[in-house]
């Protein structure tokens, strides 16, 4: 039996039995990021920047942003991937590609940091479900 089959039968299955079916594809992800040693550095122009270059990331990517909150000392996203897509992944992209364009574009940053990187090592990252416990006990 072909798959699109077993999926034609089980929606049947489900619409019959009054059952709500969901096909969710994208992953939920929360992220925080750091500049290095939280420095309070991301506002102004380099805030728009980084929200511009997150949104450029994501936007190539196919990549949803829920919601992006940027602060003095640090970057809150709520993203959606692709299941395939890791978490690390999804920062490494986040972090390489901002960190690079943020020092050359402000070159006045240099006394911030030391190396090469505008981000700090490491993140805070979660996957973020919209089922709760009641929904998966029914």
């Amino acid at each position: 039996m072909s798959g699109s089959k077993v999926h034609e039968i089980l929606s049947a299955w489900l619409l019959n039995t009054g059952q709500a079916y969901i096909q969710h594809t994208d992953l939920g992800i929360t992220i925080i990021l750091l500049p290095k040693y939280r420095k309070r550095v991301i506002k102004g122009k380099i805030a728009i920047r980084i929200k511009q270059l997150f949104f450029q990331a994501c936007q190539i990517n196919k990549w949803w942003i829920d919601e992006l909150n940027v602060q003095p000392d640090h970057v809150h996203l709520l993203i959606q991937t692709k299941p395939r897509e890791s978490v690390s992944q999804v920062v490494q992209l986040l972090k390489s590609g901002s960190s690079k364009v943020i020092r050359i574009e402000y070159p006045e940053l240099e006394e911030y940091r030391w190396g090469d990187s505008f981000w700090s090592d490491g993140y805070f990252g979660e996957s973020v479900g919209v089922v709760n416990e009641s929904v998966i006990k029914n």
